[in-house]
């Protein structure tokens, strides 16, 4: 008769493992691989005793050596014989994936730490890269010398313009009118509600109006040009292109980049101008009158004000168009890649979007502007 399947933990803490494993019930190994963790040198199992192996037995094995991975530590097997040699190595060929290592630690080491660093470091220089390819497309555009076609030009025109206006006009008219409740909200206790114009007219122009006007076209814009550009990867349109001579970048990224640059700062004004209308439908309600909504409307607004709005919305219009043409450039080939595109375009954005707008706040609060 065989011998029954057992384990145990050496005064070496050295684990143990005999017996047949092929039983119907699989005696638990895991409270015996918490114990052996937590011993210190390298993880040593000997299975040489072992009479029947079991498949069970061998992803307990697996799982073991993935904690080991996981917690930097080696694991060493003893006695396995050829067969189970070959099964382990082509197991362990790969390593596992990050995200297995770092649930089964759960710890944030150094080493995780220095990785994440050089992913950010390796997408800025990537950024940068596309960012100079991208510029040298343009001023070749710029001196009559690319390969765009002026129909792709007006439909990304239209595309990132008179398209978006219909959720722009929705958002900017809200986006005033919470604005002028907030104010008139702290206003109207020192009696002086009127002044809630001056408060969404500078903060439509400075601020709100191009933000939110830059958020909006990440999220509808920016993943469009990701999705269209990942799905061209995926046909490989994008190839075929390259195979003809043509420049894609010329061809295919800056018509959209231009197009948004244009486009962007008459969204912007467009935005400032509902949702200052926005806000005097809220004050009005607060008791000032059209009259004197206008007259702080005038005393409000400056060209400092006005142009501080636009050249945000021109940086922001960059920022986008760089985010959402190299994510859908660099896409995989397969559709799981045009999602991934399509999210890495709108989150790249949006983090760009709130760092350049902060970076402008301050630089402005510096030069007195």
């Amino acid at each position: 008769m065989s011998e029954s399947a057992t384990a145990s933990l050496s005064a070496d803490d050295q684990l143990l493992i005999a017996g047949d494993w092929s039983a119907a019930v699989l005696p638990t190994l895991d409270s015996l691989f918490t114990t052996l963790l937590e011993t210190e040198g390298p993880l040593k199992v000997d299975v040489t005793s072992v009479t029947v192996w079991d498949p069970r037995l061998e992803a307990k094995l697996l799982h073991l050596q993935r904690l080991a991975y996981a917690g930097q530590r080696q694991l060493e097997l003893l006695g396995t014989p050829d067969s189970q040699t070959q099964l382990f190595k082509l197991a362990t060929a790969v390593a596992p994936y990050a995200g297995t290592a770092a649930t089964s630690s759960g710890l944030f080491t150094l080493k995780n730490l220095r990785s994440t660093l050089a992913d950010i470091g390796d997408d800025l220089l990537e950024s940068l890269e596309f960012l100079g390819a991208t510029t040298s497309a343009v001023l070749r555009t710029l001196l009559g010398r690319s390969g765009m076609r002026r129909r792709e030009f007006i439909e990304s025109l239209a595309q990132a313009g008179p398209q978006a206006m219909g959720i722009i006009t929705l958002t900017s008219v809200l986006v005033g009118m919470i604005l002028a409740y907030l104010g008139a909200a702290q206003l109207q206790q020192f009696g002086a509600a009127v002044f809630v114009a001056d408060l969404v007219a500078i903060g439509m122009l400075r601020e709100m109006g191009a933000l939110m006007t830059a958020i909006v076209m990440a999220g509808r814009t920016g993943a469009a040009y990701a999705a269209q550009l990942s799905t061209m990867q995926t046909n490989e349109e994008i190839d075929a292109i390259t195979t003809l001579g043509i420049n894609p970048l010329e061809f295919l990224v800056v018509p959209r980049m231009l197009a948004l640059l244009l486009m962007m700062p008459l969204l912007v004004v467009y935005a400032d101008a509902l949702g200052i209308v926005g806000g005097a439908v809220v004050a009005g309600g607060m008791g000032v009158t059209p009259l004197q909504y206008i007259s702080q409307l005038d005393s409000a607004i400056t060209i400092t004000h006005f142009l501080v709005g636009v050249v945000k919305g021109l940086i922001f219009a960059l920022l986008i168009a760089i985010a959402g043409c190299r994510a859908g450039m660099n896409a995989g080939r397969n559709s799981e890649a045009v999602g991934r595109a399509t999210t890495e375009a709108v989150v790249t954005a949006v983090v760009y979007l709130i760092v350049a707008d902060a970076a402008i706040n301050i630089l402005c609060q510096l030069l007195g502007i």
